[in-house]
């Protein structure tokens, strides 16, 4: 497998570390995360912390961009709170984000170490849902 690395979209990381230094106050909000649309608008969303297990900024992002009529997502990006900086997707993310946007792109790395990187990269050899749906016709 290569890694193709791509643009870095440093605006994007700079929306969700606001968003992380300005509304994540306290342990029900501790991630922030932003994605670039096709249309080059910027959507951001924070975590819904739960000890159930609430959904990450990732996947409030989805539905907040669903929401404002956004459906296709090109670049995301994640920050965590207390200047924790770029966070990785977790995996259920990356499963999520992947059948989603299977073109997605996502920042990851540290410090000048961060990347742009394609979704399929994060998780090879992966299990694709839309690809084993029935669809009718």
């Amino acid at each position: 497998m290569t890694t193709q690395i791509h643009h870095v979209d440093h605006e994007l990381i700079k929306a969700a570390a606001h968003v992380a230094h300005t509304r994540c106050l306290g342990d029900n909000h501790t991630m922030a995360a932003a994605a670039r649309a096709q249309d080059g608008r910027i959507v951001t969303a924070v975590n819904a912390y739960h000890f159930t297990g609430g959904p990450c900024a990732e996947l409030v992002l989805i539905g907040a961009a669903a929401a404002q009529g956004t459906y296709e997502l090109d670049t995301i990006v994640a920050v965590g709170d207390r200047d924790r900086g770029v966070v990785p997707p977790c995996g259920r993310c990356r499963q999520v984000l992947l059948d989603y946007f299977p073109a997605l792109k996502v920042i990851v790395g540290e410090g000048d170490r961060v990347r742009t990187v394609l979704i399929t990269d994060l998780l090879p050899e992966s299990y694709v849902w839309a690809d084993h749906q029935l669809y009718a016709e």
